[in-house]
């Protein structure tokens, strides 16, 4: 049996549908999951109980950990570091291994620059030293011998979804609706964005690899990062719109909070888009001989899925 805690979101989908290569044992948690493949087992839970969570992991060889809270500095202050650590005992107790789908929060400032694996932990958020945190209960117990873990990193992503992702907020949405679209502080900048598919497959991969594990990993992402401009360009020619667009300086970010939810925490995470951001997959695809998808591809992709669900 294979467990995703948190299924039914972005990554959460992904990976389901990828794990049905390596098993027919497909355990989704959440408050209100539901099938992605035909034979998956749904298991309604509070993960933010600690019995619920016990029960959830039970019987499990792998736990995917790939919950989202609400996007909020006090909730992730208030239920990560209790949610990680009821995961880890139960993961502990059952004998279970834990792969944790993770951000890259915890590397701030120009160490966005160029991340890798081997970069430290820099927060300049709150929201950064949270998942710094995180990370470091799990790497504790994995140095002590109490965990067997993978912490699987994933950058900005896009895809086949309509919500949690900026990219999908602020250009495919605006767009759609025949507006120009945003960007954030500086559009002349590289910015990396893992293609969601391409994480749900790697991390089920991963989790399948037995040397894989007691290490970070940096999920494939396109390793020719584009700028914002280059970014809306693309979505453009596949929408058939124009690649008009108006980039939000830090005094207009607070005020798109009020019209979009994801963005009214975000004046914290500027550093991330006023200079370049480069997100290293090479451990990975050096590893696994994988490829990330194109940008190109995975914007005509997300395009073609996301007219498909509408019907347009």
């Amino acid at each position: 049996m294979q467990t995703i805690l948190g299924s039914g979101g972005a990554i959460g989908n992904e990976l389901a549908k990828a794990l049905v290569k390596y098993t027919s044992e497909i355990r989704l948690v959440s408050r209100h999951p539901r099938k992605v493949n035909e034979t998956d087992t749904l298991f309604p839970a509070d993960l933010t109980n600690r019995d619920d969570v016990f029960s959830a992991v039970k019987g499990s060889e792998i736990i995917y950990l790939t919950v989202g809270l609400e996007y909020k500095t006090e909730i992730w202050r208030a239920v990560w570091p209790v949610l990680m650590q009821h995961v880890i005992d139960a993961c502990v107790e059952h004998n279970c291994k834990l792969v944790f789908f993770d951000n890259i929060y915890m590397i701030g400032g120009d160490g966005v620059r160029h991340m890798t694996e081997a970069s430290p932990f820099c927060p300049t958020s709150k929201k950064g030293e949270i998942r710094a945190g995180l990370d470091q209960l799990v790497l504790d117990q994995v140095a002590k011998g109490n965990l067997t873990a993978i912490i699987a990193r994933s950058a900005d992503f896009y895809g086949p979804i309509l919500s949690q992702s900026m990219m999908i907020e602020m250009v495919y949405k605006n767009m759609l609706k025949n507006k120009r679209s945003n960007w954030l502080c500086n559009a002349k900048v590289r910015h990396s964005f893992t293609y969601t598919p391409d994480a749900g497959r790697a991390t089920a991969l991963l989790g399948n690899t037995p040397d894989a594990y007691n290490q970070v990993w940096n999920l494939p992402t396109d390793s020719q990062p584009l700028t914002g401009e280059q970014w809306i360009a693309l979505f453009a020619a596949e929408m058939g719109k124009s690649p008009k667009y108006m980039v939000l300086p830090r005094f207009m970010v607070r005020l798109t909070g009020l019209f979009i939810p994801v963005m009214k925490e975000f004046p914290e995470m500027l550093y991330q888009y006023d200079r370049d951001y480069f997100f290293d997959s090479s451990k990975f695809e050096q590893r696994f001989g994988i490829k990330p998808t194109p940008a190109a591809r995975g914007v005509r992709e997300t395009v073609g899925e996301l007219s498909k669900r509408s019907g347009s």
